[in-house]
């Protein structure tokens, strides 16, 4: 008989099925798609960024609110131990110069197929075409060959949240469990813009070397303009601000004070325009000149406020399952320290499911291993603590 049945073979659902198996236990996990970790293999494709090296009170305040509840399992299994963890699986790993660590073949399929090597060897059972559809006297799946019901010792649910539903984030264990969950909401998103017929020509373009303000949040990065508004690293740091209704403004020139910009500008312009004369003084490029006119028509005569505090204005976010990541998901008031549900003993819970969020940038994955490796290991001790009753 399964003991430990996990339902979700993302990076969090696989990591608890490692410390279980690797603790002795049967594990059977049961994952909807025709294959596991499909949405690990999509990250592969931008580099795998698997986790970030900085100092832990940094890394740690990207989990916002639910900071004092990760950090134990943070501290437990942070990006040194994910980096080792890689290392261990045969993959050389390095350092960029932000702090982003990456497999040095910059894909994902090689950790994986080491990764589910190990789980093999250590007797995993994973069952794929396994839709996990309710509960009855034990955990319901739809399989291709029918309804099947399994009755396992512990459950830890890594089902994930509710963005990439073509890649098994469906959010759809919300909809038929009984379990308190806070709505979804999209993370780590782009944001609508009703861009004017004159942005056309620069969709797909990079915005560089600006500072993107969100109400109290600021962040220096870049972005991309899309025919439907904008997106990339530097918006998804802010989203959660912005999805909560901060007014997004850029400073298009992060490098210069409002004195230097003012000092710049006012050299002769001569007979130059003011696209050439602002490219001439300012080294403003094509992109940003255009979100410049975009937003600051009829331009003022006194450009630097524009320039340093440019007003962008967003229509919303776009739909959540283009969103990278959700917000909420199961509450944690539901879960004890060892992340096993209050009023269901045996069943714990991990990885994006659960009700925090993080930027891009290696915070994503690096809790959901490392929830997954917390939910792993406590089922491995109830079911220790079970067999020595």
């Amino acid at each position: 008989m399964t003991r430990a049945l996990i339902i979700g073979g993302g990076p969090a659902g696989l990591m608890a099925a490692d410390m279980l198996s690797s603790a002795g236990h049967a594990v059977c996990v049961a994952e909807a798609k025709p294959s596991v970790a499909r949405k690990f293999l999509m990250a592969g494709k931008s580099g795998l960024n698997l986790t970030k090296d900085e100092p832990f009170a940094q890394f740690l305040s990207a989990f916002s609110d639910a900071s004092p509840t990760l950090r134990p399992m943070l501290e437990a299994f942070g990006p040194k131990e994910i980096t080792a963890w890689a290392e261990a699986l045969g993959q050389e790993m390095f350092t960029g110069s932000t702090g982003r660590v990456f497999p040095t073949v910059m894909k994902a399929s090689p950790l994986l197929r080491a990764w589910l090597a190990r789980l093999a060897a250590q007797g995993v059972d994973i069952k794929t075409r396994h839709r996990w559809v309710g509960m009855a006297d034990g955990y319901v799946f739809d399989t291709l060959q029918g309804r099947v019901e399994m009755t396992p010792d512990v459950v830890i649910l890594a089902c994930g949240g509710a963005s990439w539903a073509r890649l098994g984030s469906d959010g759809a264990w919300a909809g038929f469990s009984d379990l308190p969950v806070v709505p979804f909401q999209p993370a780590n998103v782009g944001f609508v813009v009703n861009w004017s017929s004159h942005m056309a020509k620069h969709f797909g373009a990079p915005v560089k070397s600006v500072a993107l303000h969100a109400g109290q949040h600021s962040v220096r990065g870049e972005f991309v303009l899309s025919e439907t508004g904008v997106e990339g690293g530097g918006i998804y740091a802010i989203s959660r601000a912005l999805r909560e209704g901060a007014p997004l403004t850029l400073d298009l020139l992060p490098d210069l004070s409002e004195d230097e910009v003012r000092r710049r500008l006012a050299r002769p312009r001569g007979k130059a325009s003011l696209s050439n004369h602002l490219r001439k003084t300012l080294k403003l490029d094509a992109v940003k000149q255009a979100l410049l006119m975009e937003f600051g028509r009829p331009l003022p005569d006194d450009l630097v406020g524009l320039l340093k505090n440019l007003p962008v204005q967003l229509q919303g976010p776009r739909p959540m399952d283009q969103a990278i990541s959700t917000a909420g998901g199961l509450s944690f008031d539901a879960l004890d320290d060892t992340l096993m549900l209050k009023d269901r003993p045996g069943t714990f819970a991990a990885g994006e499911m659960l009700d925090w969020e993080a930027p891009t940038g290696g915070y994503l994955l690096t809790a959901c291993f490392a929830t997954g490796r917390w939910a792993g290991l406590s089922a491995a001790r109830y079911l220790d603590a079970l067999s020595a009753a």
